[in-house]
């Protein structure tokens, strides 16, 4: 079935020496992951390898079969091109995470608009800011929402955060408790949108901390999460 659909590329992989294969959160299909013919040779096609860099979003016309199988693009053009997402190295760091992020997280072949609106805001916001260095928090908060496994607030004065809960509580668990300034810093984030992310301010250790309890948090309540390969680079530029 032929669609058109808004779609954020997540990841594409080199296959054989003209061709990729591009994974896409759709608007209208959820994660979709479609052959690219000849693209890396080609210099004629209608297609570029440039409108396939991660998290760029798409106006996608494509051949939908819903079978499970590897999908075809037949038009692509960029909605709104990045002014620094790609361009700036701390910003382009952050794409790798997050597009690692989307990867483990985003399974489903379904419609979820809300989601798909929360991330086309996400990456348009943190285009255009340079206020940025908690953003990757908030973020992989946020999205824990739309994944299903949203902490519990309702008791957010205890001072353990159970990670295989998802609660803060009052006493101790030796096997799923986590406390400390991580703990502390994470209740911080809560309440805060992108455009007040300047007010929580974080110490470089700190910060490592929160960001290693959520991924740790993703790996008890996402199935099949792994860390991203590129953290390592990300807390060094961060740090």
């Amino acid at each position: 079935m032929l669609v058109s659909t808004k779609a954020i590329v997540i990841s594409s992989l080199r296959y054989s020496e003209a061709d990729l294969i591009v994974s896409c959160f759709t608007e209208v299909d959820g994660l979709k992951s479609y052959m690219l013919r000849n693209i890396l040779k080609s210099k004629k096609g209608k297609l570029r390898t440039s409108f396939f860099q991660p998290l760029t979003l798409l106006d996608l016309v494509a051949n939908h079969k819903n079978k499970g199988t590897l999908e075809y693009i037949k038009e692509a053009k960029i909605i709104q091109p990045y002014q620094t997402l790609h361009s700036d190295v701390y910003k382009s760091s952050l794409v790798m995470f997050l597009s690692e992020i989307l990867k483990s997280t985003i399974k489903e072949e379904e419609s979820n608009s809300q989601l798909f609106q929360f991330l086309t805001y996400s990456f348009q916001w943190l285009d255009l800011h340079e206020n940025y260095a908690n953003f990757h928090i908030l973020f992989l908060l946020k999205l824990s929402q739309y994944l299903g496994f949203y902490p519990d607030t309702s008791t957010i004065e205890y001072p353990y955060f159970n990670i295989q809960e998802g609660t803060f509580e009052q006493h101790f668990d030796d096997h799923f408790s986590v406390e400390g300034e991580e703990v502390e810093a994470l209740k911080l984030f809560f309440t805060k949108e992108f455009d007040s992310l300047t007010e929580i301010k974080l110490h470089k250790k700190t910060r490592t901390a929160t960001l290693n309890l959520l991924l740790n948090y993703y790996q008890y309540h996402s199935q099949g999460f792994k860390t991203p390969k590129s953290l390592a680079v990300l807390q060094q530029l961060f740090n």
